[in-house]
Parts: C-alpha cells; structure tokens; sequence
C-alpha cells in the first residue's frame, strides 16, 4: 500500500468536538477501564506525566481494571516501563521498548535548542554524564558535572546530556531522593536511528491522543518540526477537520466512537497527560475553554480534574483526613452531568476508591 503523508492525506470528514472528546477518552482508556499489564498500558497512553510522584499511580487507577499502586512500583523496579527527564524536560512514565525510541529523537533535539550552550560544551558534557551514569548517581554528581563560566544553561543542560532514567523509585509514589542510570546500564539496549525515534513519537502520540493537529505533537514533545518529519512523511497518516478548519493527523483504522457515546465520572491527577497532549486551541476537547485559568494556574500547575460527561467539570484534592473532596469548576448543568444531578461532586465510591488509592 502506498503510503500517505501529512502533506498529501486524503482529507475526510469534519469531527466535532464530542467526537474528538470520546475519540480521546477511548483511547486514553477513560470510557471503560481496561484489565492491562502496566507496560502494555503505557505503551497504549505514550507517556504518563511524573512530575507530581502520585500522578501516574492515580493515572493508571483511573483507567485499569483493578489497578494496586504495588504494579507500577514492580513496573519500574523491573525495568518494564522508565522514569526519565523527556518531552518539555518533564519527568514521564514511558514502556522500556518506547524510551529508547523516544529519547532518541528528543535529547538531540533538547540539545540544540538549549540556549548559549554550544555544540562543544554539549558534547564534553555528555561524555561525563554518560561515563559518571554507568553506576546510581544523583542529581547532585550530574549538575557537578557541568563546567563553563555561566553555570545557569549547563545546568539545564545536564538533564538533556544522556538517556538515563531512575534507577530506585519511590514506593507507592512516595518522593524519595532520585538516582540515575545510564540507560545502556539500566536497559541493556543502545539509542536506535534518529530518524526511527521521530517515527515512534508520532506513532504513539497519534494512537493515544489523536486526530491531532502537527503543533499538538511538537507541544506535546517539546520539539520542533523537523524533529518529527520523517514521522509525519514517513507514516501512513489519514486526515479529519474539526469544526474550525484545522487539519487533524490520525492513523488508519484507529478508533472513533460517536459522540453520544455514554462517559462515566473520571478523576484525572495532577498535570495529566490527557490535557497536556495538545497545544492550548485543541484542549477544549477535554478542558472547556470557560474553566482553562481555573485548571492551568500562571505558574503552570495543572489541577487534579473531575471529568463529568468527558469534560472537565471540578478540581479535586485529598484533604488531611485523607478523604477525596471535588470543588466545581462552575455549576454543571442537567446536560452535562448526563444523569448525575450532584453537580460535580466526586460519588461516594470514587471517593472511597481514591481513599484505598492514596
């Protein structure tokens, strides 16, 4: 089959937004909760945002089917899926068989683009990380690591230098000092072709998040458009429009479901992925416009959201008696609470579910 590329796609139908939103909720897993190992799970999400250490545990609790926050723990202590600085140097959660691919498509990208560090410096640094990362090191030894009179560039740069991923995580998603390794030493397993890596990133992206748009997939890996070209040319790609015009990328044969398709109550954690995989135009699918500056704070902070019919309709928090409390995000009306009449409060299992959770 000859393949089609995102220049030359054969454009079909118009989506609405409700297509959009259960196309995303389906393949987020977020419309039925799935009985998945945690590997083949995240293979199926792309990546889980890890900056809040509890974020992946409530992530995957809200998307498999008996989910115990012991699997993912096991998950990386096995080597199965890794922990890592990666797209927007952002700590995620990715499948072992992904990283590789990922990490080598995005840490030469982040290389380049980080500001008044050259081609030299990178390189030096690089070679110390990579040599000082062959055994457990701290964030400590690789800031060390860095040289140059203007300390404040090298020190961001040492995060892109070399694939390298947590070696000890926390347990349970508690927050313990982290300790990198080299992911020769930790994976066993050498960086494949640039050029593949790009491949996956769109691969995966697509899968989990789309149709999307090309400025959602450089948003979301923090890269820019030649990073991912041999992706977006090189893949068979079919294309939509949604009701603004945009063109959206998609793979063939993946999952549409109709826009009246019945969605359950969902908590998301903190900065979820499903929120973050698009650029700020495309997150109206799940993030209505109205509720944005309530759920995206000035410094970034992306709130633990209450998904009511798809949408998000509350913020959520653990109160100090460990008890679930949901605040909505304004008031939910007959339409979009789909039969719940409590106006985004979270329900009393939910509630007692995160309780175990947490």
């Amino acid at each position: 089959m000859a393949r089609s590329t995102a220049v030359n796609a054969k454009e079909e139908r118009v989506l609405t937004l409700r297509e959009l939103n259960r196309a995303l909720l389906e393949r987020q897993m977020l419309l039925k909760r799935k009985r998945l190992g945690v590997q083949e799970a995240v293979e199926r999400l792309c990546a889980l945002q890890a900056q809040y250490s509890l974020s992946p545990y409530i992530a995957l609790w809200s998307r498999l089917t008996g989910f115990q926050r012991e699997q993912l723990t096991r998950a990386l202590e096995g080597r199965e899926v890794v922990k890592s600085t990666l797209f927007r140097i952002t700590l995620h959660i990715t499948s072992a068989r992904d990283y590789p691919y990922f990490a080598a498509a995005f840490l030469p990208a982040a290389r380049e683009m980080t500001a008044r560090v050259t081609p030299e410096q990178t390189a030096k640094l690089s070679r110390k990380v990579h040599a000082a990362s062959k055994k457990p090191i701290d964030a400590r030894t690789t800031r060390s690591a860095r040289s140059g009179r203007d300390g404040r560039p090298l020190a961001n740069a040492h995060t892109r230098a070399a694939p390298a991923s947590t070696s000890e995580p926390g347990r349970g998603g508690s927050a313990g000092r982290p300790t990198l390794l080299g992911m020769k030493t930790w994976l066993g397993v050498d960086l494949p072709d640039r050029e593949e890596g790009a491949k996956r990133i769109v691969e995966r992206h697509l899968a989990a998040f789309g149709p999307a748009t090309q400025q959602d997939l450089l948003r979301f890996a923090g890269v820019r458009v030649g990073d991912l070209r041999p992706g977006l040319e090189q893949l068979e790609l079919r294309a939509f429009r949604d009701e603004r015009g945009r063109k959206l990328l998609d793979l063939p044969r993946a999952p549409l479901p109709d826009g009246e398709t019945p969605a359950p109550i969902r908590f998301l954690p903190k900065w979820d992925s499903s929120i973050l995989a698009y650029a700020p135009p495309e997150r109206t699918r799940i993030l209505p416009e109205k509720f944005r500056s309530t759920v995206i704070r000035k410094n970034g902070d992306v709130l633990p959201t209450v998904l009511v019919d798809g949408f998000v309709a509350a913020t959520w928090n653990i109160d100090r008696k460990a008890r679930a409390r949901a605040r909505a995000a304004a008031a939910v009306d007959e339409g979009g609470t789909r039969g719940d009449r409590r106006g985004g409060r979270a329900p009393r299992r939910d509630s007692s579910a995160t309780r175990g959770l947490m």
